[in-house]
């Protein structure tokens, strides 16, 4: 858990926004300290937290969070912690084994036009199991749902108009009718005006965008490289004044050590200007 991140989105374990939609985005960078921080964070503040892990193991994971000061191990076994290891799942799929049983979730592996309503439904099952008053069990406070990577589900043949209808059906799922929160990351590999080759996932940004309440994008610095700086993340709030939207945008710098990372808002740093 990042305390300066923190500190720039007025949030803290004991206080933080519900029913938001926090879009995590990267492009030319790498933006998976963020899931990271918000897992360390969303844990720390005793939500109920479902988790599809698409690109990493549970071992991955678990021991960057070790590092935070977060044991996933334990928040599984006390039920706070739902995982789904996606990479692990979509091998019960593509290479059946007698020992493996396969996942219902990840059933578009087989068959594409079903689409995402079996990983809807997982999740669903997940989120409103956190409602349960079983005597003896702990209780948990909001709901939350972290996606690492959603754009992951592009590259597995997942038509992009499924996965903004599989946001969306969360979205209001989680946040609306759960009131907790959501955090999904999306990666766009090329320039900002260079759409051939990435055109899908930056129609998923675009679309994501429009659904999300807070944008953190993360990408490189334009400057270059860097050894003091790792790159610039824009933080974009949207909120409502009257009956109007509001956007707010703010630039940072930023560099991630072992077991935090360091923010400084754009021009701040020794490092560049």
């Amino acid at each position: 858990m990042f305390t300066e991140l923190n500190s720039i989105l007025s949030a803290s374990p004991d206080s933080f926004t519900q029913e938001e939609f926090i879009l995590v985005s990267d492009r030319q960078s790498d933006a998976s300290f963020l899931i990271h921080h918000f897992l360390s964070f969303y844990l720390r503040a005793r939500c109920k937290v479902c988790f599809l892990g698409l690109v990493q193991s549970f071992c991955h994971y678990s021991a960057v969070s070790q590092r935070l000061g977060v044991s996933l191990t334990q928040a599984k076994e006390k039920g706070q912690l739902v995982f789904f290891e996606g990479l692990k799942e979509c091998l019960s799929v593509l290479i059946p084994n007698k020992n493996n049983v396969e996942s219902e979730a990840m059933n578009f592996l087989r068959d594409p036009p079903v689409g995402l309503r079996s990983l809807y439904e997982f999740v669903h099952s997940s989120v409103i199991g956190s409602g349960s008053m079983e005597e003896g069990a702990e209780q948990w406070g909001p709901s939350v749902l972290l996606v690492d990577d959603l754009s992951v589900l592009l590259s597995l043949g997942v038509d992009v108009g499924a996965v903004l209808d599989f946001s969306h059906y969360c979205k209001a799922l989680v946040c609306s009718q759960m009131q907790g929160n959501m955090v999904m990351l999306v990666r766009c590999n090329g320039e900002d005006d260079d759409l051939d080759g990435d055109e899908g996932s930056e129609v998923l940004l675009k679309g994501l965008t429009h659904q999300c309440n807070l944008n953190l994008h993360v990408q490189g610095l334009p400057t270059g490289y860097c050894k003091d700086i790792h790159g610039q993340m824009e933080v974009c709030w949207k909120r409502r004044q009257g009956d109007a939207p509001h956007m707010q945008k703010k630039l940072f710098q930023y560099k991630v050590h072992d077991k935090g990372a360091s923010f400084f808002a754009r021009g701040t740093s020794s490092a560049v200007l």
